[in-house]
């Protein structure tokens, strides 16, 4: 018969009656201070040792990098790329998959990286290249004066 109290309030009592068995009580005691059967507890500890399951554990291989790793490398690419030696500021995959080996000492290929940056809520972009001859005024102006005469109106 299930004993009373939410699943919460069970959970609580179980974490209780473990950190009672390590500090040396024993189950007969532990039963008594939580009113319980001792049976209960020696089930709990038996529990306790056990390996968890399959459906408990985490799926997939752990990751290499931690959280606050994660942030660490984070905080490193704000930097940019000048402050990590590199002629141009802008980050590749490869670049940062470097600086992450050199921090952390962990290598990951460039679609590694891509899934590092994801967790870090990090997007591809694209490096807007202009033309050196650009004129914003001149743009600017154009916009304005020429365009509207060429345009076909509905």
């Amino acid at each position: 018969m299930r004993p009373y109290g939410t699943d919460e309030q069970l959970a609580e009592r179980r974490k209780r009656g473990l950190k009672l068995l390590e500090q040396g009580k024993s189950p007969r005691e532990v039963a008594e201070l939580l009113g319980l059967k001792e049976r209960s507890v020696r089930r709990w500890r038996q529990e306790a040792k056990k390996p968890k399951k399959k459906s408990e554990r985490r799926r997939g291989k752990p990751r290499h990098l931690t959280d606050e790793q994660i942030h660490q490398l984070e905080q490193e690419l704000l930097r940019g790329a000048y402050a990590h030696g590199y002629a141009e500021d802008y980050w590749t995959l490869d670049r940062i998959g470097h600086v992450i080996w050199e921090l952390f000492g962990v290598r990951y290929g460039s679609s590694g990286v891509w899934y590092v940056m994801d967790r870090m809520g990090w997007s591809s972009q694209k490096v807007q290249r202009l033309a050196i001859q650009r004129d914003e005024e001149k743009i600017v102006s154009w916009k304005r004066r020429v365009w509207p005469r060429i345009k076909k109106v509905a």
